[in-house]
């Protein structure tokens, strides 16, 4: 006897079902996506079309939204959270509401609920805090960044999450701009090799430029910002990116062309313009560009609210901003509050022709593309399979392993005959000074439970520099911590030497625009009190180069740090000796603010310390 597929036996019961008991292919998941996602468009009305380019915040959504709109995706803002201190069974239990009001729909299509984990599960409590971009692409190290992307996924997945904002691949060419941090270099051809995140992200595509998402363990991921957000004018953030076509080919695109051919599910927008024109309405970009040169099979989707500044003053023409941003090409719009206004706005500019119903399927088939794709359709609903994944002692000595390599030496002595570093464990009196040194939040930076970022040790769980330097040293090392100690503390307890830990404090975006990156107070002064009195190393904390070149001369040696997370320790690790510097800096370190925006390979270069610099220490005997 013959034997018959399950696919063959779909087909027969759908011949012979009874013509009240439609068969829905899109079901059946041994049909090919094409199939499922054609037969899901043809059973959808107009206003269940536009309820899947809608993602809305947590906290303006309820299942029975989720239900009556159709509504395609959920996101949790910078912050949002289900609850302080969030379990991740908590956060399981909210994704799966909203789920189940998605699947009590007419057709009952999945929503799929993103987040910005943009240096591990940021958001999540007890997650693993790994060090921002700009540190990771000191590392060189491609595959320690595939490894955390996998990491980042899982810790993801542990909170019942699918979809993560990342990797940010700007280019960031002017440390003036409040997210340089999330820039892995201002050379694009780094920026290029860290895109091997996706793949730890998603999975390996087994085929070039096809979303992929590669089981339960890993997410969709999000290239971000298209595209040139990291060259506007004096790196203000979601200002004008003043270029030629060729110029924004050879510096902002090639992370994007790398990550189209990973299989990137998703690509978000930027809320910046080029030449005048804002991305959010740029055509000729987002459509004619990316979608059909580069040919990306994803969907496109808009930054939160967007599309409400393609018009000045926000929202004051919304009707225009929509056509404006579906015209362009934006699939999914990140609204995240206003959902009603803009799905009756959206509806009419259909329904009157001023945007063809073409445009609305090319975005529902992109968005539902995605969703096949990884899986949601069989296993919608989350489970605690992966909770135990959420800060997890691996991932946790990933993160230690990603701070070692980051870190970038700057000096290491007085002259090349008398490094510091590393430093002996055993000796008689240590001095830890500095704001950073024993402070969590700062350590951290922006994007770190809050959207700014916070300040202290018990927003999360981790280890601050301090501890670290205390579980390190030999216990018959005396060690003195004094955040803010005077020039006569230093000089009168005949330390050996000390470590001083100074640098920005939390910020994200906007708020981290800063026309003079000099070192914060009372950062200086620490440097003066100390350095002038006692051997001393400093560590700087900050998301981009500081101007420091007033402060060299006193100190003996200085090591970029930038925002390392939660692992304090992998810090003390290089310090003392149990590994080595390897760090090499991803962007040049200025001199003066007049000297920006300068980046390497431009005529007039003249660096305090060059892109591509960091001084190499043997690991101790």
């Amino acid at each position: 006897m013959a034997k018959i597929s399950i696919t063959g036996i779909v087909l027969l019961l759908c011949i012979f079902a009874a013509a009240d008991a439609e068969c829905l292919r899109y079901k059946d998941e041994e049909q090919p996506i094409n199939i499922r996602i054609k037969d899901l468009m043809s059973r959808m009305s107009l206003p269940e079309k536009i309820g899947q380019m809608v993602q809305l915040d947590r906290s303006a959504v309820s299942p029975d939204i989720m239900r009556d709109y159709g509504i395609g995706s959920v996101l949790s803002g910078g912050g949002s959270v289900p609850k302080v201190e969030a379990t991740p069974q908590e956060w399981i239990q909210m994704v799966n509401d909203f789920q189940k009001g998605s699947l009590s729909s007419r057709l009952g299509i999945p929503m799929i609920y993103g987040i910005d984990a943009v240096h591990g599960h940021n958001n999540a409590y007890k997650a693993t805090i790994f060090p921002h971009n700009i540190g990771l692409g000191a590392t060189r190290d491609p595959d320690l960044i595939k490894r955390i992307g996998a990491a980042t996924a899982a810790e993801v997945r542990a909170t019942g999450i699918h979809y993560a904002f990342a990797p940010c691949i700007a280019v960031c060419r002017d440390p003036r701009w409040g997210r340089c941090y999330e820039s892995y270099s201002e050379d694009p051809s780094i920026v290029r090799e860290m895109t091997e995140i996706i793949s730890g992200l998603q999975g390996d595509a087994p085929r070039k430029g096809v979303p992929f998402v590669g089981g339960r363990n890993k997410v969709a991921a999000c290239a971000k910002h298209f595209v040139g957000d990291g060259g506007t004018t004096n790196g203000i953030n979601e200002n004008n990116t003043l270029i030629d076509y060729h110029t924004l080919l050879s510096i902002h695109m090639p992370g994007y062309m790398t990550a189209v051919i990973k299989g990137v599910s998703t690509v978000m927008v930027s809320y910046s313009s080029w030449n005048g024109r804002k991305m959010h309405a740029n055509h000729d970009l987002v459509t004619a560009l990316l979608k059909k040169v580069l040919r990306f099979r994803g969907f496109v989707i808009s930054d939160w609210e967007g599309i409400d500044r393609i018009t000045s003053p926000p929202h004051s023409n919304y009707t225009n901003s929509v056509l404006q941003g579906i015209s362009a090409g934006i699939d999914m719009v990140m609204v995240p509050h206003h959902y009603t206004e803009f799905i009756n706005i959206l509806m009419n500019l259909v329904l009157n022709k001023s945007i063809p119903m073409n445009r609305i399927d090319d975005a529902v088939r992109r968005i539902l593309r995605v969703k096949f794709t990884m899986g949601l359709f069989e296993d919608p609903l989350a489970d605690q399979s992966f909770v135990d994944e959420l800060g997890s002692q691996e991932h946790r000595e990933l993160a230690r392993e990603a701070v070692r390599k980051s870190l970038v030496l700057l000096k290491n002595g007085k002259n090349s005959k008398t490094p510091l570093l590393p430093l002996p464990k055993k000796t008689g009196r240590i001095l830890v000074a500095g704001s950073h040194a024993d402070n969590l939040g700062y350590q951290c930076g922006g994007w770190t439970i809050s959207w700014q970022g916070l300040s202290g040790n018990n927003l999360t769980t981790g280890t601050t520099i301090w501890n670290a330097i205390s579980s390190t040293v030999d216990s018959s090392t005396k060690l003195v911590f004094c955040e803010n100690p005077d020039a006569d503390f230093a000089k009168a307890n005949d330390f050996d030497y000390a470590i001083v830990v100074v640098g920005e404090h939390p910020y994200a975006e906007t708020q981290g625009d800063n026309l003079n990156l000099t070192l914060p107070e009372p950062g200086p002064e620490v440097i003066d009190n100390v350095c002038g009195n006692v051997k001393c190393v400093v560590v700087i904390i900050s998301g981009r180069p500081l101007v420091i070149e007033p402060y060299v001369s006193k100190m003996d040696a200085i090591v970029a740090a930038w925002f390392p997370g939660s692992e304090g320790q992998g810090v003390a690790d290089v310090l003392f000796g149990d590994y080595g510097f390897t760090g090499k800096l991803s962007r040049t370190w200025f001199k003066s603010v007049d000297q920006l925006p300068m980046n390497v390979g431009d005529a007039n270069y003249d660096p305090l310390f060059s892109f591509g610099f960091g001084l190499t220490t043997e690991p101790a005997k």
